[in-house]
């Protein structure tokens, strides 16, 4: 009698969606789906996504398309989507809608953070309100609703000037001002309370003011990865911003050129930061600022990959894929983030010198430490000026055997570059 050779059953391909993927982490996620055999949906909406660029679209498996505008309706499209897709681990891609991948990945019974704490990784009022509770190391915050009510709750409060003010949602350094007297706060408020809604998903914010003391010293910010809990600092960034009233972020480098005391000390401040918030499974981007005299406070924390390509620099120094130990974190599985060497790369962004139409810029820098160059803004572009994230024009990524020499190249690399505006008559 002739054997029934039963068929053999494939193992199950790794399914996870990702939450609006148009964002400068989405490729590197998208990547590393391919690279470890894990199938990638986006969630977005339909509008958004006809914008997505093609070598997007080609690395996306499936879409579901939803309002994030009205988050509970958001939440029911995507937990169906979710369930008859088959979707193994939730991904944060856009750091707007994290506290809904968190809301997700616990309706779903998926790795995640704690959900009664989501909208404090979002919400900086809340945030500080986690930060006091749970003794994290932050600068003094004090809360208004209007420019009046932010006056009198400074002056009640003793803080000295000068005050950072900022609204309680937003990113990008937008609605943010340092204010160095009493007569500058109604300035500052409305700057913070000038955006209310979110492109490009219409997101309404909470314009509500905070008004934050304000730390003199170096910015850096920790990039970690935290696996049932279990947190994995895999460096420290060191950030190169504006003075004066804004606080525009110029560039970054991996890892920072600070002493290990130093280091040691912004690991403490993160950690303690991560656990206020709960977070459990994903990754941490925690912003912290070091006085002078050496004293670390967390500015903020995102529970989402880093933006302006800080995965790709980690990457590139260390040898560690920031992106594929996200994934592997949301899928349950244990995540790989041994150092494979120990150099140093950083970027550096062009901006115009002040807001207007571009009229031309100077061919950008080549040579062994440059890594790659774009242009996001051409001649006869309308641009911003040099007060928030906005108003970039290009970017370059360098690398060096250490950050002090990366330093040093990157800012002959800028030198290098000019920059002009049309002449406004």
């Amino acid at each position: 009698m002739q054997k029934v050779q039963k068929a053999q059953k494939l193992p199950k391909v790794p399914k996870v969606l990702l939450i609006e993927a148009d964002v400068s982490a989405g490729e590197d996620l998208l990547t590393a789906a391919a690279e470890i055999g894990v199938e990638a949906h986006v969630a977005t909406h339909e509008d958004v996504f006809r914008s997505y660029r093609p070598e997007l679209k080609e690395r996306i498996t499936g879409t579901v398309f939803t309002d994030f505008a009205d988050p509970e309706t958001a939440l029911d499209d995507l937990v169906r989507f979710c369930r008859e897709t088959g979707i193994d681990g939730v991904v944060a891609c856009w750091e707007f809608l994290s506290p809904l991948a968190t809301r997700l990945a616990d309706r779903l019974g998926l790795p995640g953070h704690r959900p009664e704490l989501a909208d404090a990784c979002r919400n900086k009022r809340l945030m500080a309100e986690a930060f006091t509770a749970f003794g994290v190391p932050a600068p003094r915050t004090v809360v208004a609703g209007d420019p009046g009510e932010l006056a009198r709750r400074v002056a009640e409060s003793g803080l000295g000037f000068p005050l950072v003010v900022k609204p309680a949602e937003n990113a990008a350094s937008i609605g943010v001002s340092v204010v160095r007297s009493a007569a500058e706060l109604p300035r500052a408020a409305l700057l913070a309370q000038s955006q209310t809604h979110k492109t490009s998903h219409g997101l309404a914010l909470d314009t509500t003011l905070l008004a934050q003391e304000h730390v003199d010293g170096e910015e850096y910010s920790v990039e970690s990865v935290i696996c049932d809990g279990e947190i994995h600092h895999l460096t420290v960034t060191e950030k190169f911003t504006t003075g004066g009233t804004s606080r525009a972020e110029l560039g970054h480098t991996v890892p920072a050129d600070t002493t290990p005391a130093v280091g040691t000390a912004l690991y403490a401040a993160a950690t303690a930061a991560i656990r206020a918030l709960g977070l459990r499974n994903g990754v941490a981007h925690t912003e912290v600022k070091v006085s002078t005299g050496g004293a670390p406070k967390v500015i903020e924390v995102g529970a989402r990959p880093p933006g302006d390509h800080i995965m790709r620099l980690v990457k590139e120094a260390l040898g560690i894929d920031e992106a594929r130990a996200y994934l592997q974190t949301v899928l349950g599985l244990r995540p790989d983030v041994a150092p494979r060497r120990a150099t140093a790369a950083a970027i550096r962004f062009i901006t115009a010198p002040e807001a207007g139409v571009l009229r031309w810029t100077s061919a950008l820098p080549s040579g062994d430490h440059v890594v790659a160059t774009a242009m996001s803004r051409m001649p006869g572009d309308e641009v911003g000026g040099p007060y928030d994230n906005m108003g970039r024009i290009g970017q370059i990524m360098l690398r060096g055997a250490t950050a002090a020499e990366v330093n040093k190249v990157a800012a002959e690399a800028m030198d290098s570059i000019t920059v002009e505006m049309a002449t406004q008559w």
